[in-house]
């Protein structure tokens, strides 16, 4: 097993070398933050295109930037490859793959467990292997460590295993990977004392909890008190919408209480890898206990809905401009699922991109972050951004806002348009509200 003090004077020497699997948007951030501290590291994806892109030092993940990439592929103790033998280099193996949902809306493990068992036929002894990615409490020893003493090797014995989810935000400049605390639980304590080790390296704290377990029910905790939040003020907005009261005028009165109050705001659906998903792992593991989970339960149904009613406000726009939805040329603004990045994993956009399509509108898309949209897990939509000027704004029956980035021009777009559906209140934000727009302007 490793030896907690000399493992911890090859940290502080940086005689260690890091492994990442999975260069997404977790695993990159990662690897660079690793890369940084003085570590030799070597990433791990199955896709080539990303593996050439580190090596090549150009840019696959906006935020990042070409400084960032070239740093990396300017350093001989970097490297990315596709060759999954090579992690037996690595001292400790950082695991960040997707936990997406199957259409039945249960976990589909299956790229932890690919992961696992690629593992299980390359782990040596004396190596850490940590899960970061989000899942259901249970997963690090039910999933993981099977997998990986396939090979005859034993958890906690010869190698430790750990759990630390990641708390990325992509686009969020205030807080990057090396400004977040990490959370991290073991196996065993020596696996704990090693993972823990590892990031107080990279991090500006660790908070150590007793298993992975609890780790692993941290990181949904986290998410699902967002996810009943955000439930929450989109069920208000329609509530205070049927009295004449704006929402959004509620929520900026409110968030000047400095004490017991957090503002959320409500959206056309919920987007990114953690809030439309994790909620979900939890009530389908719930489940094993017969434990009900109804409060979580509800709040994904009213979230989920929200694509759907967002549809039904612009329908009830259009006629009001005598316009059917069907033969309607409509803009969705905004395919990222936040603001200012380039990222749409679960974005709402594209649910409200195939709802109308399916009401038989004739529909297009501007995103100044995503230039290209190409099939996805979901969808099979394959689209390029129009040019937001005077003359294509002018063309459309009406423009849905979907994503408030800060590089749109919501001045032409009140200027020029002749309907907008907003739902996430940017006109206004962008003071382009009534007396300033010519536009109808409509919140959704």
């Amino acid at each position: 097993m490793i030896d907690t003090d000399v493992w911890r004077k090859r940290v502080a020497d940086r005689e260690m070398m890091v492994g990442v699997v999975g260069l997404g948007y977790v695993g990159l951030p990662l690897m660079v933050a690793f890369a940084d501290a003085g570590f030799g590291v070597i990433g791990y994806d199955v896709d080539p295109r990303k593996v050439e892109h580190v090596n090549a030092g150009t840019v696959y993940i906006e935020h990042l930037g070409d400084e960032v990439m070239g740093k990396l592929a300017g350093s001989a103790e970097v490297e990315a490859t596709t060759e999954v033998g090579r992690l037996a280099e690595a001292d400790a193996v950082l695991i960040c793959v997707p936990t997406p949902l199957t259409r039945h809306r249960e976990p589909d493990m299956t790229y932890v467990d690919s992961t696992a068992a690629a593992l299980g036929k390359v782990v040596r002894k004396g190596q850490l292997i940590v899960l970061e990615s989000t899942t259901y409490p249970g997963t690090t020893r039910e999933v993981m460590v099977p997998r990986l003493e396939a090979g005859g090797l034993k958890a906690g014995e010869d190698f430790a295993v750990a759990y630390s989810p990641e708390r990325e935000d992509p686009g969020n400049a205030k807080f990057k990977a090396t400004q977040i605390p990490k959370v991290v639980g073991g196996l065993t304590e020596r696996c704990l004392d090693a993972a823990d080790a590892l990031y107080s390296a990279v991090v500006p704290g660790t908070v150590r909890v007793s298993s992975a377990d609890t780790a692993e029910a941290t990181k949904l905790l986290e998410n699902i008190f967002r996810s009943v939040n955000i439930a929450l003020v989109n069920e208000l907005k329609t509530v205070f919408e049927r009295m004449g009261i704006d929402v959004w005028e509620v929520i900026d009165a409110a968030a000047t209480k400095p004490f017991g109050y957090m503002p959320f705001y409500p959206g056309p659906g919920l987007g990114g890898h953690c809030i439309p998903i994790d909620p979900f792992y939890l009530t389908w593991r719930a489940r094993e206990f017969e434990v009900p989970t109804r409060f979580i339960e509800l709040a994904g149904e009213i979230n989920t809905e929200m694509p759907s009613r967002v549809i039904g406000k612009v329908v009830e726009a259009l006629s009001d401009h005598g316009r059917a939805l069907k033969g309607a040329r409509v803009l969705v603004v905004g395919l990222a699922y936040k603001a200012n990045v380039d990222d749409i994993r679960e974005s709402p956009s594209l649910r409200l991109i195939e709802l109308l399509k399916r009401g038989g509108a004739d529909v297009s898309y501007h995103d100044p972050h995503v230039p290209r949209l190409t099939p996805t897990r979901h969808y099979d939509h394959d689209m390029e951004s129009v040019e937001l000027t005077a003359e294509a704004i002018g063309g459309f029956d009406a423009l849905l806002i979907a994503t408030a980035h800060a590089a749109v021009d919501y001045a032409a777009i009140g200027e020029h348009a002749r309907l907008v559906v907003d739902t996430r209140y940017a006109m206004a934000r962008h003071g382009v509200g009534p007396g300033v727009a010519k536009a109808d302007v409509r919140l959704a």
